[in-house]
């Protein structure tokens, strides 16, 4: 049987092996255990880290899991030990939020190709002592989800009230839906798609070739060698960045403003304040997440595509499904914009699914489902509170 363990020490090992023994919650399973990929492998021993909010209560009817997004991590709503920054998602999670812990039981795992504890590049591989590096097989989404289901049952749940995230997460929770219908009560999908777009791809690769043109990255072996290709690493995070934002928030925030001078230099340094800030965005990342890790999730987005699992019929992926669903995109989303979650809406609806779907009005781009807008938190919450009432649970405020 898995084991769980609990490092307490977690901000004073900042710089221990996050990847091997996490600061959260972890799930071991041996080697007897496997778990079976897409990719045809059995991945053992292997292990999952995760992070836990709130009470499950009785009957485990109050569980909801948060997925997170492609350099997220399971400090949805708690301090991240290498940062020591808050949690991603604290707008949205925690005591009296939308997702309310004090009424509810959120568990937030880091994904299966991750670098915070869940098995990934950067874990030790049991049959050579080191790293795996390139040698751990391609993760898929499904993956990631099949390994989150194994956690799931290891907590004991069999149904999850809510499944819930953005991005990277949101395809996460499209796969949960299609994959084990009966297991998940009410989906939240917010701006994220059934497949990856070839443009999306295409960002993707760039990101991945600038980690690999890093003479530092070693073909994948750059921790065996004492270096990190932290220069790739950050032009690959800084050309993403760049997509998370839209036009208009990255025109109110910089416009062409120059950084701590009067006038151009007319040379290479960070003449503007997006230049600035990019760069900073870049160097910041790189002390936080693994350069294979972003090979590996970036790969599992670009891989995704729920309709050719059914035959090429997205509507298939989800027939005869008793799941509620909830689809939310943002106006000036054009990573993953509204047409993409139109198109899960109308694949649902041809499956008799019970779907609402809102088209969030933001200026901030794709990534307006981290940010402040009470928007979002009021339909999240309305939702919540009609699936709690449509299974016959209360909602927070109301009497148990």
């Amino acid at each position: 049987m898995p084991t769980e363990s609990k490092n307490p020490e977690a901000l004073d090992h900042v710089k221990a092996n996050e990847a091997e023994a996490p600061s959260s919650r972890l799930a071991r399973f041996s080697a007897d255990e496997p778990l079976e990929l897409d990719s045809g492998v059995q991945l053992a021993p292997w292990q999952i880290a995760y992070e836990t909010y709130g009470t499950l209560n009785a009957d485990k009817s109050n569980a909801i899991l948060v997925c997170h997004a492609l350099t997220g991590d399971q400090y949805v709503a708690s301090t991240n030990p290498v940062t020591g920054k808050p949690g991603w998602w604290e707008l949205m999670v925690g005591p009296g939020k939308p997702i309310d812990t004090n009424h509810y039981f959120v568990v937030c795992a880091n994904v299966l190709g991750g670098c915070l504890g869940t098995t990934g590049p950067a874990s030790i591989n049991v049959e050579t002592g080191a790293p795996y590096g390139l040698d751990l097989p391609v993760i898929t989404i499904r993956d990631m989800v099949r390994a989150q289901a194994r956690l799931v049952d290891f907590l004991g749940i069999d149904t999850l009230f809510t499944v819930i995230g953005g991005s990277m997460g949101g395809m996460q929770v499209l796969q949960w839906a299609a994959s084990y219908p009966e297991r998940v009560f009410a989906a939240v999908p917010i701006a994220a798609s059934a497949r990856h777009t070839s443009q999306n791809i295409a960002f993707h690769e760039v990101g991945r070739q600038a980690i690999m043109a890093d003479p530092n990255w070693c073909g994948g072996g750059y921790i065996g060698e004492g270096v990190r290709p932290t220069k790739g690493l950050a032009v690959a995070r800084m050309a993403a960045h760049v997509t998370y934002m839209s036009d208009e928030s990255l025109h109110q925030k910089f416009g062409r403003n120059l950084q701590d001078r009067d006038r151009l230099t007319f040379g290479f340094d960070a003449d503007f304040q997006i230049e600035s800030y990019l760069r900073h965005q870049g160097m910041t990342f790189v002390d936080r997440f693994d350069a294979n890790s972003y090979l590996y999730v970036t790969r599992a987005m670009d891989y995704f595509d729920l309709a050719h699992e059914f035959g090429g019929s997205l509507p298939a992926a989800f027939a005869g499904t008793k799941t509620r669903f909830c689809v939310m995109s943002f106006t000036s989303d054009w990573l993953f914009p509204t047409s993409e979650s139109r198109s899960v809406v109308k694949a649902l609806n041809a499956a008799a699914a019970n779907v609402s779907f809102v088209e969030i009005e933001s200026d901030r781009g794709h990534d307006s489902f981290l940010l402040d807008v009470p928007e979002m938190f009021e339909t999240i919450q309305g939702f919540m509170t009609g699936a709690a009432h449509a299974r016959g649970i209360p909602a927070p405020g109301e009497a148990d």
